[in-house]
């Protein structure tokens, strides 16, 4: 059994010998720079490989430079509020966090997809002004969203002044004053929707209050009519509605 198994590797390594001289005799490219009809540009492969580079940071930019956040901060609140611990799951939560993310984000990506990804696919712009021209119009929906205390906030803590034309505001400060802006918008919404499950815990601890019922959990009493009430007011679409509405046009 062993000497078949040598055999068998040596094999392989035999058989691979061709591939390797294949692979040695090719010349691989990375840093080469094309002729264009802008000028000279990078390599095919090193533009994959940024690219690569990038998606290791999608999550991070996910979060940090779409609605995401806000999203997924409101939802849990109203996990929470209902009294549910697990239901919906993380998981779900987050599935739906990330389709409405993309659902108003949609113009964001058409936008850069006509003005910047198309005319690089075409040669009509360079590598560095598409990401130039992406840039430019993610920072305009991040700026729409962001409001001037969070600006001038960030700004003070930079040490630095905020520009009469906001839209010329440095990218390194329009990502934390748009991230503080995502949260306290979400804090905002969360408490909206927080105050009426409030109000019926109220009303049913006092009732059980006057009936002598204190050895009774409120929460597990209340739990049922806080779902009725949002099912009759048909609350996951109130709350969808109310999560689009909120986002501002840029």
């Amino acid at each position: 059994m062993t000497q078949r198994r040598i055999a068998v590797a040596l094999g392989l390594l035999l058989g691979s010998l061709p591939l390797l001289a294949h692979a040695a005799n090719s010349e691989i490219t990375l840093f080469s720079l094309n002729e264009t009809a802008n000028g000279q540009e990078f390599s095919v492969k090193l533009q994959i490989l940024i690219i690569m580079t990038l998606l290791g940071f999608l999550p991070a930019m996910l979060m940090m430079m779409t609605s995401f956040t806000r999203f997924v901060i409101v939802l849990a609140i109203l996990r929470q509020a209902l009294g549910l611990q697990q239901s919906p799951p993380n998981n779900v939560l987050i599935g739906i966090a990330l389709i409405m993310t993309l659902l108003v984000m949609r113009p964001v990506w058409l936008e850069i997809h006509d003005q910047a990804y198309l005319p690089f696919q075409e040669d009509e712009i360079t590598f560095q002004e598409a990401l130039s021209a992406g840039k430019q119009t993610l920072s305009r929906f991040m700026l729409a969203q962001t409001n001037e205390t969070a600006l001038a906030t960030m700004a003070a803590l930079a040490g630095e002044e905020v520009p009469e034309d906001v839209s010329q505001l440095p990218f390194s400060l329009l990502l934390p004053a748009f991230v503080l802006s995502e949260l306290k918008t979400a804090f905002q919404l969360g408490f909206m929707i927080f105050v009426p499950f409030l109000v019926i815990d109220l009303v049913v601890a006092s009732v059980l209050m006057a009936m002598g019922m204190m050895m009774l959990s409120p929460m597990m009493i209340s739990l049922p009519f806080k779902l009725m009430v949002f099912v009759l007011v048909d609350g996951w679409t109130l709350l969808m509605g109310t999560l689009t509405s909120s986002i501002q046009p840029f």
